[in-house]
């Protein structure tokens, strides 16, 4: 059983650092790719289950409802959050705290939403975010993982490519070699018997060609 004693034991862990509690650094895609492809797994989420297929978030946008449904949070439950963020938005920023409270407090049991169960009902949607979050970290580094081998594999084989292009135009190189040293030896035997000879049987031989001239 989680202990349920102090409030920084359940959910402070849970929450987001706000602007300016956090020294803020900009990340380069290197360096997401680098932290979300450690091997340590993620912390353990809350004991909470996300159950059926969850939504997919693409570019930032979540279907949040989905989400807190997945965990168990009726729509009902759900409202009491929104009814609550509604009566804040109302209030005028300059209203002392302990003014909105009273005032918020007193409008949500006349709307019949118990203080308890707004509280009750943030704290499992926040509960459900983690669990999401974590659900996707893990996603996100078995991808990553799955990606780091394909790339590792296709780097060993581009390496095998250009290794048996290499070795094709090593071969080649040595082909024309041996080839050209061949041919300046049987040079040797024509030029013996002179240019003149060899241009004539050249033309009147039909197994010879003429050698072609660049135009």
């Amino acid at each position: 059983m989680a202990d349920k004693k102090g409030f920084g034991s359940t959910v402070l862990g849970w929450f987001v650092v706000r602007e300016g509690e956090d020294e803020k650094k900009e990340e380069s895609a290197d360096d997401l790719i680098a932290k979300y492809a450690k091997d340590a797994p993620p912390p353990p989420p809350p004991e909470v289950k996300l159950s059926g297929e969850l939504p997919k978030a693409t570019g930032g946008n979540v279907d949040f409802p989905a989400v807190y449904r997945a965990a168990g949070i009726d729509d009902g439950e759900q409202g009491r959050i929104i009814k609550a963020t509604e009566l804040l938005k109302t209030l005028p920023a300059e209203t002392p705290k302990d003014v909105k409270k009273q005032i918020v407090e007193a409008s949500l049991k006349a709307f019949g939403y118990p203080v308890e169960q707004i509280i009750e009902a943030g704290a499992q949607e926040i509960q459900a975010l983690e669990v999401y979050i974590q659900a996707g970290q893990r996603d996100t580094q078995a991808l990553l993982a799955e990606s780091q081998k394909r790339t590792a594999d296709l780097e060993a084989e581009i390496a095998n490519i250009k290794k048996v292009m290499e070795d094709q135009v090593a071969a080649q190189y040595a082909l024309t070699q041996a080839c050209n040293a061949q041919k300046l030896k049987v040079q040797e035997v024509l030029e013996f018997f002179g240019q003149e000879a060899v241009a004539r049987v050249v033309s009147q031989s039909p197994k010879l060609h003429e050698p072609k001239t660049g135009a």
